[in-house]
């Protein structure tokens, strides 16, 4: 109600300001787009809620009165500043400024998001970017974010949603521990190694594999380290330990230097989707706009191959 009736009274000003600038209710109902008895009404209703009289009406036209003289002087600077604030909003909405809140996953965000933000300001240096690392889903609109980007299944929401890619898994294992224990031949055989367990994505101790003609294998595994921190996962890998199912991202590196190798290449693990979330589908501003979309140029068809695309991280962090 308050919304409304402020809303009432700044249209009544609006008014107000074109009956003196005209000298006239009918010119200017037509200039607001309006039909005169109503304009009419307006400012009848405008003078009862100050208690005074603002206009002369005569057969010659509209003049202010005293009173209406300087209330009108009074109207067209808060007019002035309606105006200058609707040109910062659209301002806001059309141009890629001011902040923008981010949120991600710690290990993507760290590994594959933090360079591309960075590039990604470098191109808009009026923008300011708060970039946020949380491994638990957020609200977005109580946590002030305008976009998180999410690697996984998405609930049914309310907020708006773009694809940007997928995250492919990996099986990998380093040559020390093939050396010591075989490569596995097929996923069966993993229930007789020793498995660095992801407690979080990749159905924890059943690991799950498409083969030829789709076939679906699942295989419950077990071994001496179980963690919800990839890092520490890559790095037990790398140091012998077991065989690890990886993000494609976090493992490239290491299969690149040949710290570590790929296994079972005739079978696919269950690959992730990438989104762009924000708070509403609807009057999405520029900057969100234009950062998801240089995202989706960004992340290509074969993204974690890319040696420009992910950080190098140190061993172990």
């Amino acid at each position: 109600m308050v919304y409304s009736a402020s809303m009432d009274r700044l249209q009544a000003i609006s008014l107000f300001i074109r009956v003196v600038d005209l000298g006239s209710f009918s010119k200017a109902a037509l200039d607001v787009g309006i039909g005169q008895p109503s304009a009419t009404k307006q400012m009848a209703q405008l003078e009862k809620q100050l208690g005074a009289r603002l206009l002369h009406r005569s057969t010659h036209g509209v003049t202010p009165t005293e009173i209406g003289a300087l209330y009108y002087e009074k109207c067209r600077v808060i007019a002035h500043h309606v105006e200058e604030a609707d040109s910062v909003a659209a301002l806001m909405q059309s141009a890629v400024v001011g902040g923008l809140r981010i949120s991600t996953s710690v290990a993507f965000g760290r590994r594959v998001l933090s360079p591309l933000v960075l590039r990604f300001m470098q191109l808009h240096p009026q923008l300011q970017i708060d970039l946020n690392f949380e491994d638990r889903y957020i609200n977005l609109v109580e946590q002030g974010m305008d976009v998180a980007i999410r690697v996984g299944p998405l609930a049914d929401s309310s907020l708006g949603a773009r694809f940007l890619g997928v995250n492919p898994w990996v099986l990998v294992a380093s040559a020390e521990y093939l050396e010591k224990r075989g490569k596995p031949a097929d996923p069966s055989s993993l229930a007789s190694h020793d498995a660095l367990i992801y407690s979080t994505v990749q159905g924890d101790a059943r690991w799950h594999f498409t083969g030829a003609r789709r076939r679906a294998v699942s295989i419950l595994v077990k071994g001496p380290l179980r963690s919800n921190n990839l890092s520490a996962l890559l790095l037990a890998a790398r140091r012998g330990m077991g065989v690890a199912v990886l993000p494609a991202y976090v493992a490239h590196e290491s299969l690149r230097r040949h710290a570590l190798v790929p296994l079972l290449p005739g079978w696919s693990l269950p690959s992730q989707e990438i989104h762009a979330v924000f708070p509403s589908p609807r009057l999405v501003p520029a900057k969100v706009n234009d950062f998801i979309g240089w995202l989706q140029a960004e992340l290509g068809a074969s993204w974690w191959d890319d040696g420009q695309m992910a950080q190098k991280p140190a061993e172990g962090t």
